[in-house]
């Protein structure tokens, strides 16, 4: 099983289950898209994203703010906005933090 140096790809998780389930390349990957799939249109419909033992994406909306050009100093508005953060659950630190 070969895997990119330095990244895990979308091509790796499919490798992965091919490797692991049995599936067919093409079915791995429309597996793996699948899910990917799933997870983006919950979070664009508001949702936050658990999966446990990994962790959660959540989305916070942030209120319009000043802000202020580090090179000119000059105060600009910063507009609201929904950013989504990652929070690792508790496991996958462990698990980190053993690796190092």
């Amino acid at each position: 099983m070969m895997r990119s140096v330095g990244t895990l790809t979308r091509a790796d998780l499919a490798e992965t289950i091919n490797y692991k389930m049995g599936f067919s390349r093409a079915e791995s990957l429309d597996l793996v898209e699948t899910i990917l799939a799933k997870m983006c249109d919950a979070l664009s419909d508001g949702e936050n994203v658990k999966l446990s033992g990994f962790g959660s994406f959540v989305l916070r909306d942030k209120k319009e703010r000043i802000g202020r050009n580090p090179k000119t100093g000059v105060e600009v508005p910063i507009t609201p906005r929904r950013v989504m953060t990652f929070r690792a659950s508790q496991k996958l630190k462990e698990r980190i933090a053993d690796a190092s």
